[in-house]
């Protein structure tokens, strides 16, 4: 469980498919039963700030297609982080 124990800058560098494997690899553990309450607590935080990271990405995708239609474009999207 090393990767969890990383701060959420990191996160900020995941693509969103490797945030949304790891965010699977979180549910496969806490579905297993074998963490302690410690562990799930620590993994249920990681898996948190994850899916905000999922979120963030899918939204500025979602600009981006419509900065496109409008456009007709592909305009890069900056999305405040704040």
């Amino acid at each position: 469980m090393s990767t969890q124990n990383t701060t959420s800058s990191s996160i900020e560098n995941l693509s969103f498919e490797a945030a949304t494997a790891e965010l699977e690899a979180i549910v496969a553990q806490m579905e297993s039963g074998e963490l302690t309450l410690e562990q799930s607590l620590q993994a249920y935080t990681r898996g948190a700030i994850l899916i905000k990271h999922c979120q963030q990405s899918l939204f500025a995708a979602e600009q981006q297609i419509q900065i496109l239609n409008n456009n007709q474009t592909l305009t890069p999207f900056e999305v405040d982080n704040e």
